[in-house]
């Protein structure tokens, strides 16, 4: 049995330190916060829930697959997952509305051919058959699998099999990234690209240059579907505690590691910013990357040829309502609006001009939970926008927020009850991220720029979990990582990862 600290709370940390401590290992969690579930926390106020993290959850077979590997209850007798219908309602700068059914394709191309008439649908089913190829071409080596040593061969071919253009006394063009995938391949359609141009920006990603093995994100979506977590994802987060808990891992809170103890040249403990020591034979770091090289006390756990730590990704901005009146009789869950100015809403997240857009792309969350209201006459409503990190927000960029929702649900105002607003600095004092900065999944291509460190590190017994390392952020990245971590721990470096 070995001595395991797991430093931080998140989702893929308290997912290793599950399967560790099944595995017969002694786990103790090292969190410097006063609660558990990383991004995933809550805003409880006046009998109103929020999430103030990820609002839906996809791929919950990675979370399925937690629990059966670590005791006898399944996931659903933990949580209570439902299907989103629709998965989404788009609408668009012209005022087109689109439903998008949940994990039915071909329903897909029947809504889309329906608002954006016909060949729409026909255009985005051959695209996603593309997208279905990248997926079958990436998803053990940047999902189910350690990093590769030679990650370069990732980052240097493009999975995505894009469709030549010929053109006149020139060489033949393929799309790519994602822009170019709208541009080339989905008819120029203004509404298409912007469709595909979301699931970018949704990550922090600027879809001019994000690869288009990027594909797989719209593929993971409406191939597997959305889920809500009655009582929202917080209620996911408080079952994987509660499963940590049930297998003896201990947890130690308002607890903050300041350094990594290093032994005979490998990692050996960790010291608080109490004084007091553990010692450990493996320490599973799941922070952040600045958090982290702080730990090491100039320790270099990266050496040339590493995949790089991922950094200058953008943050989000959160405002959460408290609405007077039932949700409305047919109101999607999801609705995301969609910018009516492409191109001043990238240059301002990823360009030289950072700040809020004047008509941000706004995903409008509005869940049907009975556990998210006080009762059936009121609603929780959460307003979120991809922002830059480091972005000081002020009441005018609430109020600009607020007005674009207003488009989408009528007598907001006169609703209104009241707002919180959570922000980039909210979420670098919940996560340690510099900026706020949120992390996006692992994807090939773009020359590796957009993989992350791998679990092990150059110090024996230090690995890394979590969204900062591989296979990224998001919820199903997160929990793999943890699955990762455990099996690299548990069957040392020969770990070829799940069959």
């Amino acid at each position: 049995m070995a001595r395991i600290v797991v430093i931080g709370a998140g989702m893929g940390a308290m997912t290793a330190a599950a399967r560790l401590a099944v595995a017969g290992h002694r786990v103790v969690v090292y969190e410097r916060g006063r609660t558990y579930g990383g991004s995933l926390g809550v805003v409880e106020r006046d009998g109103f829930v929020f999430d103030t993290g990820p609002g839906l959850l996809q791929l919950p077979a990675v979370y399925r697959d937690v629990f059966v590997k670590t005791g006898k209850e399944p996931l659903e007798q933990c949580v209570q997952l439902s299907q989103v219908e629709p998965a989404v309602r788009h609408v668009f700068a012209d005022g087109t509305t689109t439903d998008l059914p949940n994990a039915s394709r071909a329903g897909v191309g029947e809504a889309l051919d329906a608002a954006l008439g016909d060949g729409a649908g026909a255009r985005w089913a051959a695209f996603m058959n593309r997208a279905r190829e990248t997926w079958d071409r990436t998803r053990r080596p940047l999902l189910e699998e350690p990093l590769y040593p030679n990650w370069q061969v990732l980052g240097a071919r493009e999975p995505y099999p894009a469709v030549p253009h010929k053109r006149l006394l020139r060489r033949e063009r393929r799309a790519a990234t994602l822009s170019e995938i709208g541009e080339l391949e989905l008819g120029g359609d203004a509404r298409l690209l912007a469709l595909l141009e979301q699931f970018a920006l949704a990550q922090g990603l600027d879809p001019r240059t994000t690869p288009a093995s990027a594909s797989v994100l719209p593929y993971m979506e409406q191939t597997f579907g959305t889920w809500s977590v009655r009582g929202g994802l917080r209620a996911l987060a408080t079952a994987v505690y509660e499963r940590c808990l049930a297998r003896r891992v201990e947890f130690v809170f308002d607890a903050a590691v300041v350094r990594i103890v290093e032994k005979d040249g490998r990692a050996a403990g960790v010291e608080l910013a109490d004084g007091r020591a553990a010692d450990a034979d493996f320490v599973v770091a799941g922070v952040a990357p600045t958090a982290l090289d702080a730990m090491l006390s100039g320790v270099n756990i990266r050496a040339e040829g590493d995949a790089p730590a991922r950094s200058g990704l953008p943050s989000r901005l959160a405002v959460l309502l408290a609405l007077s009146g039932a949700r409305p009789e047919g109101t999607a869950h999801r609705t995301v609006l969609h910018s009516a100015d492409r191109l001043d809403e990238l240059d301002r997240l990823f360009g030289e001009r950072p700040g809020l857009p004047a008509s941000p792309t706004v995903t409008v969350l509005r869940p049907d939970d009975p556990d998210s209201t006080p009762d059936g006459a009121h609603e929780a409503v959460t307003l979120t926008v991809t922002v830059p990190a480091h972005l000081e927000v002020g009441p005018a960029d609430v109020e600009r927020v607020m007005s674009r929702a207003e488009s989408v649900i009528p007598g907001l105002r006169e609703r209104l009850l009241w707002h919180e607003v959570r922000t980039p600095a909210d979420i670098a004092e919940a996560t340690g991220a510099d900026g706020g900065s949120v992390p996006a999944p692992a994807l090939a291509a773009a020359g590796g720029k957009l993989l992350h460190p791998a679990n092990s590190t150059r110090l024996p017994g230090l690995f890394a979990v979590g969204g900062w390392s591989h296979p990224g952020g998001g919820l199903p990245h997160a929990g793999m990582s943890g699955a990762l971590v455990a099996g690299l721990i548990v069957e040392g470096p020969e770990f070829r990862g799940s069959q």
